[in-house]
């Protein structure tokens, strides 16, 4: 596909929904961003864990890793005790010293500090892999679940909003996976560790640092609470700006034509002043917690200090699981070292807590995305490559042969040429093959975007195997409308859609479309050679048959005048290129697939009428012998169709050839002759 006209057709016309104020990113049907200062849901952190669930082994790791680092910094602060008490005390009481015990005491503490960094290295490292490795499982799972979506949840966001999944909200999660949940396991070990080693120590002193422990927690609840619901906001107002940049960036020459730089900027400013607001007040709140609890860890350690001094100096008997009758020096230093590892991971934990909360923040995004339901598809016909023996009856084969049968499973009911209703039943093979030859037929159908706003009203065509069906009218009138529910972008709401006397819903969407082929006015070209754009109508065509649609489509020529040939590399949706010859490797596209029914949608009216010329026929080339739905404004196009049906507001008002319509004087006869004019 090219693409899509239906946002245009969308845009404007009686009963189309606009597409509104631009949207957050995890914003869909019935599901609403949780409010500033939102709560971790237990869903999304198991959700988050499972994606995690194949780094066990890894995480074990990890887990035996912080154990042994928070090991050893709890047993420096510890061993500062017995290096006071046992070693460097009674050297400072003996005339000849021996540094023997001394040295080996050292030897040992250094080797528990080369533990816990080695420790701390590997955990670090391994979670980087752990980290990468479940964004890699998540961002395959989001593009995978992404191609099952419907159309019309990419017709209801920006393309910016969508790209913030990949890009803003992976990232947090990145960060969270590799940095946040490591330290944030890591401070609570430590902080567990240093209690029991404080209880060690001393009772009383350890309620000292308690009861600060308490006033900080205090502080930390109004400052990180108030950062975590700015951090909330900020990660929906970068989705915004995302997709405002998006759009400004793919309207770029509109922007410059109309002159609409100054109000351009205006809205940018006024949504980036939004984040920044948002940013600014969520780091400033994140930033000035640790130096907050810097400061109050100083005011500890000296408070430890005087009342620790203060019971050693009255003999007040100390109370531990040490057994220490007295607070000695040794004891006094260990404590303070441990009072501040002990209040360092209070901040760190609060500090880590926000960035959590705006990773699950963007994870409740993501999995919004994953949650979408995808494209329902019930249909159980399917599209196969036949070939004809010499007795005309068909098989199915893998190689294409340009001719196409419905693979019909018994039970299936299909209408023959007289309008009977046939249905196999236990045929040998247990399905019918039955010849596409591309004959459409819409039985009354009705059909709205909303269910309170119907666009089209009782329309009925009959498309005849290799007709020409042109549909003209003001823009909002339903002719993209109706090729869309042709091909099963929406269902409809009432009537039938038969092809080949199959009711579309039967056919499996896959092989619907593939049956289908589609030029639109805005041509999308992708990264590659220009042999890869026209094979991506049938991945499996050769070099020859893509240069052989081509030459049908009328693009050899310029094709093989540009620098590498059909191997030119284009870029940038092939901005090198003129719009006519982007447009012609578009129906080279379409003609690779050799589909059996076109659909042309204004395919020729963004062009100059030298360069339509040109196109036309490759149109005409690409139309020979197949089923055609045109879509035009330009009505000299359209001259040679079979049927012409003129369209307003969603209804049929006159159908017939050109001749025939032109005699009747209406309002085609007003559109051709300039009495009326299409808006």
């Amino acid at each position: 596909m090219e693409g899509s006209g239906e946002r245009r057709e969308k845009m404007s016309g009686p009963g189309r929904p606009m597409r509104g104020p631009m949207r957050g990113p995890g914003h869909g049907p019935g599901r609403m961003m949780a409010p500033p200062g939102m709560k971790i849901e237990k869903g999304t952190v198991r959700r988050l864990l499972s994606y995690m669930a194949g780094y066990k082994f890894r995480l074990i790791f990890v887990v035996i890793c912080i154990l042994i680092s928070a090991a050893a910094s709890v047993a420096s602060s510890l061993f500062l005790q017995s290096l006071i008490d046992d070693y460097i005390m009674p050297l400072l009481l003996t005339s000849a010293p021996v540094f023997t015990p001394l040295l080996h005491a050292i030897g040992k503490i250094v080797c528990i500090f080369a533990a816990g960094a080695l420790s701390s290295f590997l955990y670090t490292r391994t979670m980087a892999v752990v980290s990468q490795g479940t964004l890699k499982v998540i961002r395959d799972e989001m593009f995978s679940h992404m191609q099952t979506l419907p159309v019309r949840y990419f017709d209801s966001r920006t393309h910016g909003d969508v790209m913030s999944y990949y890009t803003n909200d992976a990232d947090t999660l990145r960060q969270m996976l590799s940095q946040s949940l490591p330290q944030l396991f890591s401070s609570i070990v430590s902080m567990i560790a240093v209690l029991f080693s404080m209880i060690h120590l001393s009772i009383w002193l350890t309620l000292v640092v308690l009861a600060f422990a308490a006033l900080m927690l205090v502080v930390i609840k109004n400052v990180a609470g108030r950062s975590g619901s700015y951090f909330v906001k900020q990660q929906r107002s970068i989705g915004d700006v995302n997709g405002y940049i998006e759009e400004m960036i793919n309207g770029q020459k509109v922007v410059k034509v109309f002159c609409h730089e100054e109000k351009a900027k205006e809205v940018f400013d006024r949504k980036n002043e939004e984040l920044f607001q948002a940013a600014a007040s969520a780091n400033t709140y994140a930033n000035v917690l640790m130096p907050i609890m810097g400061n109050m860890g100083y005011i500890l350690y000296v408070a430890v200090a005087i009342i620790g001094g203060a019971l050693g100096i009255m003999g007040v008997t100390n109370l531990s699981l040490g057994g220490e009758p007295v607070l000695t020096l040794g004891t006094i230093a260990s404590f303070l070292t441990l009072s501040r590892n002990f209040v360092n991971p209070i901040a760190q934990i609060s500090q880590q807590l926000n960035a959590v909360v705006m990773a699950m923040a963007g994870a409740t995004r993501i999995f919004d995305l994953l949650d979408e339901s995808p494209e329902e598809d019930h249909g159980t016909v399917t599209l196969v490559n036949v070939q004809q023996g010499e007795d005309g009856t068909l098989s199915s084969c893998r190689e294409h042969t340009g001719k196409w049968a419905w693979k019909v499973p018994d039970g299936v009911k299909r209408m023959n040429d007289d309008g009977e209703i046939v249905i196999a039943e236990n045929s040998p093979e247990g399905f019918t093959l039955v010849p596409m030859r591309g004959k459409i037929n819409l039985n009354h159908v009705d059909f709205g975007y909303e269910e309170e706003h119907p666009v089209l009203h009782d329309i009925t065509i009959y498309a005849e195997p290799g007709q020409k069906i042109a549909l003209v009218g003001a823009t909002g009138a339903g002719k993209t409308t109706i090729t869309n529910l042709i091909n099963r972008f929406y269902d409809i709401d009432d009537g039938k859609i038969r092809y080949d006397g199959i009711h579309i819903n039967k056919i499996r969407k896959e092989d619907l479309r593939r049956s289908l082929g589609v030029v639109l006015q805005d041509v999308n070209l992708f990264t590659g050679s220009v042999m890869d754009n026209i094979r991506y109508g049938r991945l499996d065509a050769s070099d020859e048959e893509c240069i052989a649609a081509a030459r049908l489509a009328n693009a050899d020529g310029f094709i093989r005048m540009l620098p590498d040939g059909y191997d030119t590399i284009l870029e940038g949706d092939g901005s090198g290129l003129s719009q006519g010859q982007r447009q012609l490797i578009s129906i080279a596209r379409a003609a690779v697939a050799d589909p059996p029914v076109m659909i042309l949608d204004e395919a020729t009216s963004s062009i100059d009428t030298r360069t339509e010329a040109i196109v036309q026929r490759g149109m005409d080339n690409l139309m020979k012998g197949r089923t055609v739905f045109v879509i035009a404004h330009r009505l000299s196009t359209i001259q040679n169709a079979d049927v012409i049906m003129v369209m307003d507001q969603g209804r049929i008002i006159e159908r017939g050839n050109h001749e025939h319509l032109m005699e009747e004087k209406g309002r085609y006869y007003q559109l051709y002759t300039g009495a009326f004019e299409l808006e």
